[in-house]
């Protein structure tokens, strides 16, 4: 597993980010606080606290660069 964070502060990026990550058969988890949210979850997202940066947890075994690499529009240092 690997934990990144990202930042999905407008509808738009909420959706293309969804939309990039269901291309890959792994799970995601999106931590805030003490809320886990799968992160596939266009509902569970908005339930969110959007206004600051989110932890991504990714649950792959492989392929993590291409992960990465398709995620860094939304990846914050």
């Amino acid at each position: 597993m690997k934990t990144v964070k990202i930042s999905l502060n407008s509808i738009d990026k909420v959706k293309s980010f969804v939309n990039d990550i269901t291309k890959f058969d792994y799970d995601f988890d999106l931590v805030s606080g003490r809320y886990v949210i799968d992160a596939k979850s266009i509902m569970g997202i908005f339930s969110l606290d959007l206004s600051k940066p989110i932890d991504l947890n990714i649950h792959a075994a492989e392929k993590i660069d291409e992960i990465i690499e398709k995620l860094k529009p939304y990846i914050v240092d």
